[in-house]
């Protein structure tokens, strides 16, 4: 293990070590009973709707009432702590945190009893938490990244609970407000408004406060973009995952899925790679005149640019990079792998003038970064200052990550996915095979003669 300068975050840079899976992003959404914690948390839902959201709603795990206290249920306090089988909501949202499915107990509030049919819920992206005392207990809040408090006048909560508990769990209005007076409002004062120190966030209205869910909804997105590895280095880039980029992905790695396909959406992959990646070019505002005779304030990025793709993997990517910077020059390297992984410079062809350009190093795969460090040392010693290089590939391996900016922290590196760990053979796992193979159609055992000229 190595310790990095801050003394706090260790980072394992053994390819054999397996890398720990991404964390999902678990929002804890408390406040008194009817503020509108439901609604806010439709609101967040509703607008990521291009990641894996699940809600695991607090009531789910209400303690079964005993025939004796089930005599006595008006004098049950459901707003007090130990009301809350919090055992069983740990180990739930544990799971669901580690990758694992779970079943949800179902709770029937006019019996006041769990039921049979437990409701099945797959990991997520984002795991929102929702219920009046999610605040309360310092074990359930350890497992939030961001915890909200959604305050709401009294009045109105009142109002909101005599409608729901009167239509929607068969309670006449004298129950509630005897409820309300007994257990609900004294509870409030005692647990739930004393949690609110510890939000995050804290959202006046509810589902009112537009405004506070967007600014919320931002920051998720913002932190979904963020693997681990991005808060170790920041010259790391991932473009950010939606679910046509991760049906993409799924396809590519599909052993069943064609040539055909995989060329067409490894393709599709691969320019939005590169768009994002020509995002991190230097820059100048530049104001023009429209057709309208408008001037517009817009910027000119840098124009002396080529690109090196690495033999023979690296050359699917051209064509995406031609496609996007019209005229651009491309050189080309041929790296072989030696016994004891190492690398041995077969061929290079490049410009002879790429000391004075910006440089898109193009290679599908990063997996030990051994390649990729001995290609980056070759176009430095060509005097290619480090901080020109933008590698870009679609996905990578923590191992070659790790060997990568370690030996060379400023070259910028794009991709689209971040994969586990890599096996014994150094292939990144999952991954998705031998990306030249697929794509080409051609058999390993075949020789590949590189051509002899630098592309136009």
């Amino acid at each position: 293990m190595e310790q990095l300068s801050n003394g706090s975050i260790t980072a394992n840079i053994f390819p054999s070590a397996p890398a720990p899976l991404k964390q999902p992003f678990v929002i804890g959404v408390a406040g008194g009973t009817a503020s509108g914690k439901t609604t806010v948390c439709d609101m967040i839902m509703s607008q990521l709707h291009d990641q894996r959201v699940v809600l695991v709603n607090q009531d789910s795990f209400y303690h079964s009432l005993s025939e004796e206290k089930l005599k006595k249920v008006h004098e049950y306090n459901f707003d007090h702590p130990d009301a809350f089988n919090t055992e069983v909501l740990l180990s739930c949202m544990e799971k669901l945190r580690s990758g694992q499915p779970v079943s949800i107990p179902s709770y029937d509030f006019k019996t006041h009893q769990s039921i049979e049919s437990a409701s099945p819920v797959n990991p997520a992206d984002v795991i929102i938490l929702e219920g009046i005392l999610v605040l309360n207990d310092p074990q359930v809040r350890d497992l939030m990244n961001m915890k909200i408090f959604v305050d709401t006048d009294a009045d109105v909560r009142l109002s909101r609970r005599i409608q729901r508990d009167t239509v929607q769990r068969g309670r006449n209005i004298q129950n509630v407000l005897e409820q309300y007076t007994k257990f609900v409002k004294p509870s409030f004062d005692e647990f739930i408004q004393p949690s609110m120190k510890y939000a995050d966030i804290i959202i006046p209205r509810g589902g009112d406060n537009d405004v506070a869910i967007d600014l919320i909804v931002q920051h998720i997105r913002t932190k979904l973009c963020q693997h681990n590895l991005c808060k170790i280095y920041s010259n790391i880039f991932i473009i950010s995952s939606t679910f046509q980029i991760k049906g993409m992905h799924t396809l590519i790695r599909n052993v069943n899925t064609t040539k055909h396909d995989f060329v067409f959406y490894a393709d599709r992959l691969i320019r939005l790679v590169v768009e994002h990646g020509l995002g991190h070019l230097p820059f100048t505002e530049k104001q023009i005149t429209t057709p309208t005779g408008s001037v517009y304030t817009g910027v000119d990025f840098c124009k002396r640019l080529c690109g090196v793709s690495v033999i023979r993997s690296g050359e699917s990517m051209e064509n995406a990079l031609r496609a996007c910077c019209n005229g651009i020059k491309i050189g080309k390297i041929l790296i072989h792998r030696g016994d004891n992984d190492g690398r041995q410079l077969i061929y290079e062809k490049l410009p002879k003038d790429i000391a004075s350009r910006h440089v898109f190093l193009l290679d599908p795969v990063l997996a030990s970064g051994n390649s990729a460090v001995k290609v980056i040392s070759l176009l430095i010693s060509k005097g290619v200052p480090e901080s020109h290089i933008i590698f870009l590939n679609l996905i990578a391996a923590p191992q070659g990550i790790h060997a990568l900016c370690k030996k060379h922290p400023m070259v910028k590196i794009v991709t689209s996915e971040i994969d586990a760990s890599l096996n014994e053979d150094s292939r990144v796992i999952p991954g998705l095979g031998e990306f030249a193979d697929r794509y080409f159609g051609t058999d390993n055992s075949k020789k590949y003669q590189p051509g002899l000229q630098i592309s136009k």
